[in-house]
C-alpha cells in the first residue's frame, strides 16, 4: 500500500492559485501559480512512478527550470537520474514527492488508482493531477474494461476525487522524450483533455516545457486518445493531430 501524506500543501497550493477557476466573459481568473507557469517559472512538480514516461517528461521539466520530486516504491533506485539532473531534481518516497508538489504527475499502471484515490483522497484534494496513466486490459484487468466502457476521463475523476483532473502525457511513446526536444520544425502535438481551465493551462505550459505542443479537448474526449485508438502510440505533428481531432487550426 502506497503511504501518502499532504501536510500544508493544500493551503500553500490554494494560495497559489488564489481561489482560480472563476471563468468571466470567457477569461479566466489566473493566481500566480498559472502566471508562474505561463513565465515559465518554477513550480514543484511530484512524479508519481518514475520509469520511462515519468522519468523522461520529469528531466525535461528540472532542464526547463522546474523543481521536481522524483518517487516510487524503491526510491534509492532514481539515486543515478537526480544525481545527473542536478540540484532541482530530488527522489524520495511517493508520500514526500505530493507533499512537495503543487503538480502532480501520475505514470503507474491504471490499475492502481483506486487505492490511490481510496487512501489519498485528502492528500491530493484540490491538486492538479497530470493523469498519464494507461488503462492496458491484459494488465490491468476489470478497471480497464470500465474505463474502456465509460469513458477514461470520468473513470480517472471517480478514483482520484477532489483532484483538477488532467489527461496528458499517455498517447506519446517515452522515447519522444528522451533526450533534448527537437529544435525547428512542426513541434509533436501532445492531446490533453480536461475541464478546469486553470489546470489546462498549467498542464498545457508544461507540455510545453516538456518540449510538445498541447492540443486541448474537454475530459470527455480523452477516449480518443486511448490505447486502442488510431492517436495512441503515435508523435503526430500538431496540425496532423488537430486534423485527425477535428480541431480547426
Amino acid at each position: 500500500m502506497v503511504d501518502w501524506a499532504f501536510g500544508g500543501s493544500r493551503r500553500t497550493f490554494l494560495r497559489l492559485c488564489g481561489a482560480t477557476g472563476a471563468v468571466l466573459v470567457g477569461t479566466v481568473r489566473a493566481g500566480p501559480l498559472v502566471a508562474q507557469a505561463s513565465a515559465s517559472s518554477a513550480i514543484k512538480i511530484g512524479v508519481v512512478g518514475s520509469g520511462k514516461l515519468g522519468g523522461a517528461v520529469g528531466a525535461r521539466w528540472v532542464k526547463a527550470g522546474h523543481e521536481v520530486f522524483f518517487s516510487s516504491r524503491h526510491p534509492e533506485a532514481l539515486k543515478g537520474l537526480v544525481e545527473a539532473l542536478g540540484p532541482r531534481a530530488t527522489a524520495g518516497s511517493v508520500k514526500d514527492a505530493i507533499a512537495f508538489a503543487d503538480v502532480v504527475l501520475l505514470a503507474v499502471p491504471y490499475a492502481a488508482l483506486p487505492e490511490i484515490g481510496r487512501d489519498n483522497a485528502a492528500a491530493l484534494a484540490g491538486k492538479i493531477v497530470l493523469d498519464a496513466c494507461n488503462p492496458i486490459a491484459a494488465r490491468d484487468g476489470d478497471i480497464a474494461k470500465e474505463a474502456m466502457a465509460n469513458g477514461i476521463g470520468a473513470t480517472s475523476q471517480k478514483y482520484l476525487p477532489g483532484t483538477r483532473l488532467v489527461r496528458v502525457f499517455n498517447p506519446v511513446p517515452y522515447r519522444s522524450f528522451d533526450g533534448e526536444p527537437a529544435r525547428g520544425g512542426e513541434p509533436i502535438g501532445m492531446p490533453l483533455a480536461g475541464d478546469d481551465p486553470v489546470a489546462v493551462k498549467v498542464a498545457s505550459q508544461l507540455a510545453r516545457d516538456a518540449g510538445v505542443e498541447p492540443v486541448v479537448v474537454p475530459l470527455s474526449r480523452a477516449m480518443d486518445f486511448a490505447p486502442g485508438t488510431a492517436l495512441f502510440a503515435k508523435a503526430l505533428p500538431v496540425a496532423e493531430l488537430k486534423r485527425q481531432l477535428g480541431i480547426a487550426r
